[in-house]
């Protein structure tokens, strides 16, 4: 099953497919989708819009785990982050992906066993699990990966596919 996890947010957006096996997973890609803080939204989201249907045109994904928007005293930043989910959800709806959504704290529970991870220590564990040969770079990209890790985690706990709909988080 190969699952396309993303770190959503309009100057970065990160992503991973991952491939879940059942005797292993393998990250077949991993990176960043950028935006120029010069470029006006619309532009910023249309290219997000475009790139994550790039992505979903090239791997197929049978489901996209998402992280659920985190409020913090920033408003600006949460609106622009909820902008560039809202483009990124759509991409999915529009080919019937299934979506999952996990909030910081269950990814950290789920990748490293602990909520209060550091990020270094969600890299190493992501690194380790995907048996990468350094730490997957950048942060955006390592969350992305994690993100989907979680989902496999959750998918494989006994929540199960239904009605062509992800179960799992949010």
């Amino acid at each position: 099953m190969i699952v396309l996890g993303i770190d959503p947010g309009t100057a970065i957006t990160g992503y991973g497919v991952v491939d879940f096996k059942p005797s292993k997973m393998e990250a077949i890609r991993f990176g960043v989708i950028r935006t120029s803080p010069e470029t006006v939204t619309p532009e910023r989201l249309k290219s997000i819009y475009c790139e994550m249907n790039a992505l979903i045109n090239t791997y197929n994904p049978a489901c996209m785990a998402v992280e659920q928007l985190f409020f913090n005293k920033n408003v600006t930043t949460a609106l622009a982050v909820g902008q560039a989910r809202g483009v990124i959800l759509l991409a999915a709806a529009q080919r019937g992906i299934p979506v999952a959504e996990y909030t910081p704290l269950q990814v950290k529970q789920a990748v490293v066993g602990y909520g209060r991870a550091e990020k270094r220590q969600i890299q190493e564990m992501v690194r380790i699990l995907l048996k990468l040969e350094s730490l997957p770079k950048p942060d955006d990209a390592a969350d992305a990966l994690a993100i989907a890790i979680c989902h496999s985690h959750s998918a494989g706990s006994g929540q199960k596919w239904s009605g062509g709909q992800c179960h799992g988080g949010g």
